[in-house]
């Protein structure tokens, strides 16, 4: 179960912080809703859905104006005992017919629910966990690709009460999931126990990505493949530093695989937030945590440092301060903008950049 860092991570940061005010280079914040840990995922034709919860009601906004208005949210559905806060939260993805939301409640059971386009109507669906309260953590991610075909990856502490990389995935309504797998099982008997694993498809290809506990080190790796999530690669760690650990940083990453199948990725060691290819030496991007990286020829990072939350591109000298909060998120927009979303005081934001 979850454990707290048991150090202290430097609060003092001295990177320089530019903050544009330019309307051209970003719009004034926005408040969607109150609640917590919203989401956000592009359809195959541009529409774009927030997902977020409030107690124990889900919910889901739509923007058809590429993340410049949303609508009134809807409820997508009800579980009693939803899991919300540290990452843990309902999730989204969106394909070409249908969008999926998945979450887990206290027990560990991981739900489902869906949305035919076009119709405006969440049914429940198929719960994704085929083994009972597995999920305890809490910490899941879903994506697709652009065929209705959907993939859920989470911590999970099946046969033997450790976490480990488990996924399951599905198609159209998703009114079946297929029979869950084990990707992956450290050595050491447990990946790290409370960080969000992540996900990427990009036609077949799968890759996941996760924070490792490996000879007491607390390192992400990843893993692909090529078959819809068949068959997949030995585990690879990524970057070449390491973080001896004893508790858990509670501070997973994020992957995107570009056009040119490039793996690119972030995540934060010891305060310090870094981005690295696949196979190549980490560079450090800033200080915070909870880092995430969207787009693809140009892909953009944000983080959170102390409650300032932060963007840069990974070509531009300058980072923009888009507000304050926590647990941002980003997505990019058919018009060459990136959506913004995150809460701050059990409230719902979003900026497009």
């Amino acid at each position: 179960m979850k454990t707290l860092l048991n150090i202290v991570l430097p609060v003092i940061f001295s990177f320089a912080v530019i903050s544009c005010t330019s309307p051209a280079e970003h719009t004034k914040e926005k408040l969607l809703a109150n609640g917590r840990q919203p989401q956000v995922a592009m359809a195959t034709d541009g529409t774009t859905r927030i997902v977020y919860g409030e107690d124990e009601t889900i919910f889901c906004a739509t923007s058809s104006d590429n993340g410049q208005t949303f609508s009134q949210p809807e409820v997508v559905g009800k579980i009693p005992g939803l899991l919300l806060g540290m990452s843990m939260g309902p999730q989204i993805a969106s394909s070409a017919n249908y969008t999926i939301v998945t979450a887990i409640d206290k027990k560990g059971n991981i739900h489902s629910f869906s949305l035919k386009h076009g119709t405006d109507k969440w049914v429940k669906a198929a719960d994704i966990n085929d083994v009972p309260k597995v999920a305890v953590e809490g910490l899941m991610s879903v994506a697709s690709d652009d065929k209705d075909n959907f993939y859920a990856v989470w911590l999970d502490v099946r046969n033997d009460k450790k976490n480990k990389i488990v996924l399951a995935s599905t198609s159209g309504a998703a009114g079946t999931w297929s029979p869950n797998r084990v990707v992956y099982q450290s050595p050491d008997s447990t990946v790290c126990e409370c960080c969000k694993p992540s996900i990427n498809v990009k036609g077949e290809q799968v890759t996941l990505m996760f924070r490792n506990w490996v000879n007491g080190s607390r390192d992400f790796y990843y893993t692909s493949s090529k078959d819809k999530g068949q068959h997949f690669s030995a585990a690879e760690k990524l970057g070449n530093g390491t973080w001896k650990l004893e508790g858990c940083p509670m501070d997973g990453g994020s992957i995107l695989v570009d056009e040119n199948d490039e793996v690119h990725t972030t995540w934060q060691r010891e305060g310090k937030i870094f981005y690295a290819k696949a196979g190549s030496p980490e560079v450090q991007f800033g200080k915070g945590r909870n880092s995430r990286i969207c787009g693809n020829t140009n892909p953009v990072i944000v983080w959170q440092d102390k409650s300032e939350l932060k963007l840069k591109a990974l070509n531009a000298d300058k980072e923009l301060v888009v507000g304050n909060g926590s647990y941002i998120e980003a997505a990019p927009m058919p018009d060459n903008t990136t959506l913004c979303v995150w809460e701050n005081e059990k409230k719902v934001y979003f900026k497009r950049i």
